[in-house]
């Protein structure tokens, strides 16, 4: 019950506000209109359906208004009376012009269009004004140089968040702790809207991931082969996470709220107001939810293997459970105005906060070997084994504020498509975490109980400044050059402090674990590339060109003088992509690119972390990054009820970064595994990613993919061996089911083989999910259910073997999990895109302004 009022609390405060507030602004907006209408034919009276009609007032552009005609070429809407040029455009018919005045409510008539003018069969390329908004047919479509998924049909992930959509994404796999991976790499590079932001806090964990709720996201690309125009890091590919930013005449909205287990509780609303030259829009929301997790495992050291008889080893037993509590709120504002019919100006803010109070509790039992006791009675026995007893219970909290603003301008030149975009982004993150772990051993031979007390204190602040611009450059009616410059500010501060006290003594500081950090780093990067067509043969060429320079403090409290770390380097990236048209929606892809993984920060410091004192973590200064080749050759086919959609890739790495871990024992003789990232060797990676749709009846749709693969890797550390090879594979499918017009239901399932390397054996795992979804209120409302991992069964059980040591571990993130949404849709207008710019020849038509791929 104190639940469900905390959360009750949250949402009326910060999220219901906000919607009030702007119905009550809408309202003052209101004025005296006349509802109009009319028909749009051709030449021979037929009628034109989802035609574009602008009323451009010529007194004030405040009063100006657009809509689209319906398929039976009809169109109304509200407008105050005066005089208006009236704009009408069309697909394949000539954009019109025509002026009259209007004053009191009537039908217009009928205003003809005439056809274009073809001078082949080919569909028209120029595309200027018009698009249409409806529900997709398909959940994801093939582009040149990359794939994007539309949420909107995902009933599994309706009331979920940004985690629960990218387990459905064709290409990208979900871990039990939330790593995200695409084909088996987890070094993806997040972008939001086209560009790094603070949504996804200072790291790209989990908890930032679930912060971003499924109903405010329009779409996902999937770029698994990036072009020169992107950024060159993330060796696995980019995703990119467009957020919804309506583009309705009128004023339009949503409102969805999520009530689950465990529990889950959220309420999100995205609206916008659309007059004349001006779009604002406003998402925002809250949300509060509680995780559990179990990590459970086994642990052999052996130790001094000449001296012990054969199979004697030191054995650790862990099992350990995890809790925590979530609350997350955000908002995001902003406006994009026509300044003139060439230039646009849009800016927006961002507020973020996460709340994060958790609760982990770890039971120990270590067999320990205890060296050289002769004083104690043990003559001739050089090692004796004794039983120890922990248990370790750990209290936190983490609350992170983020904070970005980002401001654009897009100017076209001339009318042959020329268009020059500016853009500059600054992001502010700050986390502040408190840990207190109490543990209590006792040692079963000494008959001696301990009690250790520990107190962790994170701060954190990473500001990023981001500046870029591009160019794009017709030429002639098959061609085009685009070019651009970008430059990105990293600046992280971070602060650790551990102290500890035993047994009621004196609190004293943890020097190996206390230090500051200071990490700047500023890519400086510039791009050209150039598309064409020659008939059917498409081709994009491009080189991208990055300079890096990072500068690391770094100071323990043991140390006399900081560490200091410096790495600058200059590397080129290129891309090449390649189409052929088959003809009958068939098209072959080949592409290649290169990429690069820079190493995050802590793993260029010797930081250790004393969250978990079993297992600590320590950066390497002598890192270098990880560059990788990559390419792709794909097939494309899409039809009315089936699309087939094969990836043939191959991966190639050099330095590859692999985490060596080697065993020991502390202060207390109880089993610390280290771990330290090191450049060891390359990796060889290639498979074929399938994606599959088919619709064998109106009411039943199938979304299948695949991903087998081979590996390989090559390189050794000290006596930890990374080589291996072998073959695994994933599977997701998904049915939807529409039984009426108003129901839907989804089944989707999954699995992931089994893994093996030299060291690392990774078992099969596999999970059910169900979801359903009722439309109600006439159309604008809708209320769904799911169910995620029906079973219980999603969990990663894995088995380690080294020379020192091997350890089991099984983990579970999450349980079973249910939730029930209700969304709500209310809306003043149709969607109409104000001519922009050409369609890619090359079908790369990803002209949307809140893209900022550079």
């Amino acid at each position: 019950m104190t639940d469900r009022i905390e959360i009750s609390s949250i949402i009326r405060k910060r999220t219901l506000g906000l919607v009030f507030v702007l119905g009550a602004a809408s309202l003052a907006f209101a004025q005296q209109k006349v509802n109009v209408s009319g028909k749009i034919v051709d030449k021979q009276n037929q009628p034109v359906p989802y035609a574009s009609v602008s009323f451009n007032n010529k007194a004030s552009k405040l009063n100006s208004d657009a809509t689209l005609t319906d398929e039976k070429g009809d169109y109304k809407l509200d407008l105050m009376p005066g005089n208006y040029d009236i704009i009408i455009e069309a697909i394949d018919f000539k954009k019109s012009t025509l002026n009259r005045q209007i004053t009191a409510a009537g039908n217009l008539g009928n205003f003809s269009v005439e056809a274009e003018a073809a001078v082949t069969n080919t569909k028209t390329q120029d595309i200027q004004g018009v698009v249409i908004t409806a529900q997709a047919v398909k959940p994801y479509r093939v582009e040149i140089d990359k794939k994007v998924y539309d949420p909107s049909l995902d009933i599994v992930a309706k009331g979920g968040n940004l985690q629960d959509v990218l387990a459905n994404v064709p290409s990208v796999d979900v871990d039990t702790d939330g790593t995200v991976s695409m084909r088996g790499n987890s070094n993806v590079r997040f972008l939001i809207n086209g560009k790094p932001s603070s949504m996804l806090g200072i790291d790209d964990g989990a908890n930032a991931l679930q912060s971003i709720p499924a109903d405010q996201i329009e779409r996902i690309e999937v770029i698994t082969n990036p072009s020169s125009k992107y950024e060159a890091s993330g060796t696995a590919g980019i995703l990119n996470i467009i957020l919804k930013k309506s583009k309705k005449v009128g004023f339009n909205g949503s409102v969805e709220g999520t009530l689950g287990y465990l529990p889950n509780t959220r309420l999100n609303t995205n609206l916008s107001w659309r007059k004349g030259a001006w779009t604002y829009y406003i998402n925002g929301g809250g949300g509060y939810n509680r995780n559990k997790s179990k990590n459970n495992s086994d642990f052999n050291s052996y130790l001094d293997p000449q001296t012990l008889n054969d199979g004697f080893s030191m054995r650790s037993i862990q099992n350990g459970i995890s809790e925590g509590e979530n609350k997350n709120y955000n908002v995001t504002t902003g406006f994009v105005v026509d300044v003139t019919d060439k230039s646009t100006l849009n800016a927006s803010v961002m507020f973020r906060n996460f709340n994060n109070e958790s609760t982990g509790q770890t039971d120990y039992f270590d067999n320990v070997i205890i060296k050289d006791r002769n004083a104690t009675g043990y003559p001739n026995v050089p090692y004796t084994l004794q039983e120890q007893y922990t248990n370790r219970l750990n209290t936190g909290t983490n609350v992170n504020n983020s904070f970005q603003a980002d401001l654009g301008f897009e100017q076209k030149i001339g009318d042959k498509g020329q268009l020059l975009s500016l853009a500059t982004s600054y992001q502010k993150n700050k986390s502040d975490g408190t840990s207190l772990i109490t543990e209590n051993g006792y040692d079963n031979e000494f008959d001696i109980a301990t009690n250790t007390i520990n107190n962790i204190i994170t701060n954190s602040i990473n500001t990023t400044f981001l500046a870029k611009a591009d160019y794009e450059l017709p030429i002639g009616e098959a061609s085009k050059l685009e070019a651009g410059a970008r430059f990105d500010a990293n600046k992280n501060d971070y602060d650790y402090y551990v102290d500890q006290s035993q047994n009621n003594g004196p609190v004293s500081v943890l020097p190996n674990f206390t230090s500051n950090t200071f990490y700047n780093e500023n890519i400086l990067a510039g791009y050209a590339q150039f598309k064409s067509k020659i008939e059917n043969f498409g081709y994009q060429v491009g080189l991208r060109a990055e300079n890096t320079n990072i500068n690391v403090d770094f100071q323990r409290v043991i140390d006399a003088e900081k560490k200091n770390v410096e790495k600058n380097y200059l590397k080129f990236f290129p891309s090449v992509f390649l189409s052929y048209d088959l003809g009958k929606n068939n098209q072959l892809l080949l592409n290649y690119s290169r990429r690069i993984n820079r190493p995050r920060s802590f793993f260029l410091i010797p930081f250790m972390s004393y969250n978990n004192n079993r297992n600590l973590f320590s950066g390497n200064p002598d890192l270098n990054p990880t560059y990788e080749n990559s390419f792709e050759l794909g097939y494309s086919l899409s039809k009315s009820k089936f699309s087939l959609n094969p990836t043939l890739y191959f991966k190639k790495s050099e330095d590859e970064v692999n985490m060596y871990q080697y065993s020991g024992l502390n202060e207390q003789g109880n089993t610390v595994l280290y771990t330290m990232p090191v450049n060891a060797g390359s990796e060889t990676q290639y498979g074929l990613d399938l994606n599959a749709t088919y619709d064998p009846f109106k009411w039943w749709k199938i979304m299948a993919s695949a991903d087998i693969f081979g590996y390989k890797s090559d390189g050794s550390y000290e006596d930890f061996d990374f080589s291996g090879d072998g073959f695994s594979s994933r599977f997701r499918l998904t049915n939807t089911f529409k039984p009426t017009k108003t129901t839907s239901f989804q089944i989707q399932g999954f699995y992931r083989g089994a893994q093996n390397t030299v060291s690392t054996q990774r078992k099969a795992m596999y999970a059910v999910n169900l979801g359903a979804s009722q439309t109600i209120w006439k159309g604008n409302g809708t209320i769904s259910f799911n169910i995620q991992d029906i079973f219980n069964t999603r969990s990663r059980e894995s088995l380690v073997t080294t020379p020192s040591y091997s350890q089991y571990n099984y983990m579970q993130w999450q349980p079973r999990q249910f939730s029930v949404s209700l969304s709500y849709r209310f809306k003043q207008g149709d969607k109409v895109e104000q001519p922009k710019r050409k369609k890619d020849i090359n079908n790369n038509a990803s002209g949307d302004e809140d893209q900022v791929p550079m």
